[in-house]
């Protein structure tokens, strides 16, 4: 499954060749690969390579929101093309649960799609603990 970030938030065409993401199945779960234009502005942030780094969001990143559809449960995964990453659990606008470590400017993608059509019609949602922390926001 791929998208293509072709415009800003406002609608407005990006003026770079477009944000590539791209979702294929891996093992139990899903390979999230970038291709985007680097623009090194601003600079890397001070974070060490690999490693999750907080207020990630104030450098140069890719985002994409995976939405619950039956909550306002979300996870958020930035990426840094200086190897520094983000990933959060929120409920709710903007209510962090919990950073977590994934296994291994601001461009917004809004369109739906569904997991089955990556992973085929068969897959069932598994059970997961990552969100015992948060309260379930209706």
């Amino acid at each position: 499954m791929e998208f293509k970030i072709e415009h800003t938030w406002n609608s407005l065409p990006v003026s770079h060749d477009p944000i590539v993401i791209k979702l294929t199945p891996e093992n139990s779960g899903i390979l999230m690969e970038v291709s985007a234009p680097f623009f090194n502005d601003p600079p890397a942030p001070p974070g060490e390579l690999g490693k999750p780094f907080s207020g990630l969001w104030d450098y140069e990143v890719v985002e994409a929101f995976f939405l619950n559809g039956q909550t306002q449960q979300y996870l958020e995964v930035e990426l840094c093309p200086h190897g520094q990453h983000l990933v959060l659990l929120l409920s709710g606008r903007r209510k962090v649960c919990k950073v977590s470590k994934p296994y291994y400017h601001r461009l917004e993608y809004f369109k739906s799609f569904s997991l089955k059509l990556l992973m085929g019609d068969a897959w069932k949602q598994p059970d997961s603990d990552l969100w015992a922390l948060c309260k379930h926001s209706n």
